[in-house]
């Protein structure tokens, strides 16, 4: 089971509170001593590649990606996705199964204002490397406080639903590298939202947890935090291991979960 780490709850709870005003215009030097512990931090060129569009068309959805390849035998043990920004700025930390020395990994996350975006990449023997990007904001309601898309019922009638789709070419066996796409509906709602009737605030209903497994081995484990996108998607890529199946288990903050299975190509 994932937990969610306490720096992460923590995070949560005392940001939604914060008046924007008192917010710091350079918030990395305190996410990186309560996240990373202070922990050194390597420049990650080389090692970490940061996709992000500089001026997103879509605040409430911006995608990030990254492409992350270690040398010298070294597995990938972590990957966080950081908005300096944002009032949780840890958007999602991700957990590889093992033996993954390469990975492909990207969602969408929720952006409040013009920040700096990061992708932390821990190893297997402890050393962090990171990338950064400045993404602009183009303007309208910060993310966070704006109300999801859609009708409200409809929104409650699909939560839970999930998509899910290959990427390229279907695998036919074991030791391929395979890429895929998942989407869960959810409206990840932040706690920042007023409603316009009872003008009382939306209470916060996240998407905590995101598991993939293909058979009994694990893909990834995702903690989620409120700077993700609502309706949440992760891309991710993984290598076959003659399974016929992936399944992918979700959860949120109320607990409520879901779970599904996918065909991913013949066992082999």
């Amino acid at each position: 089971m994932v937990r969610r780490p306490l720096w992460a709850a923590l995070a949560i709870a005392v940001s939604a509170f914060i008046p924007r005003a008192a917010v710091a215009s350079d918030t990395w030097p305190g996410i990186h001593a309560e996240a990373f512990a202070g922990r050194a931090i390597k420049d990650g060129r080389g090692i970490v590649t940061l996709t992000a569009p500089y001026r997103p068309d879509d605040v409430r959805s911006v995608p990030l990606a990254a492409d992350i390849k270690l040398s010298d035998g070294r597995t990938i043990k972590s990957v966080s996705f950081v908005v300096d920004m944002n009032p949780s700025p840890v958007a999602a930390v991700f957990r590889l199964g093992e033996g993954r020395s390469r990975a492909r990994l990207s969602t969408n996350i929720r952006l409040d204002q013009q920040s700096d975006v990061r992708i932390i990449v821990e190893a297997n023997d402890g050393s962090l490397y990171m990338a950064e990007q400045l993404v602009k904001f183009a303007g309208g309601q910060a993310s966070c406080s704006a109300p999801p898309v859609g009708d409200p019922a409809e929104i409650a009638a699909n939560m839970g639903k999930m998509d899910f789709a290959g990427v390229g070419p279907r695998p036919n066996g074991s030791h391929q590298t395979a890429q895929a796409r998942y989407a869960l509906n959810h409206p990840n709602h932040t706690g920042m939202v007023l409603d316009p009737i009872s003008l009382l605030y939306i209470p916060l209903l996240m998407v905590d947890r995101i598991e993939a497994r293909q058979g009994d081995e694990l893909v990834f484990e995702m903690t989620g935090s409120i700077t993700l996108a609502q309706n949440p998607v992760v891309e991710f890529d993984y290598v076959t291991n003659g399974a016929a199946e992936i399944t992918l288990s979700a959860h949120d903050t109320s607990g409520a979960g879901w779970t599904r299975s996918f065909p991913i190509g013949p066992a082999g």
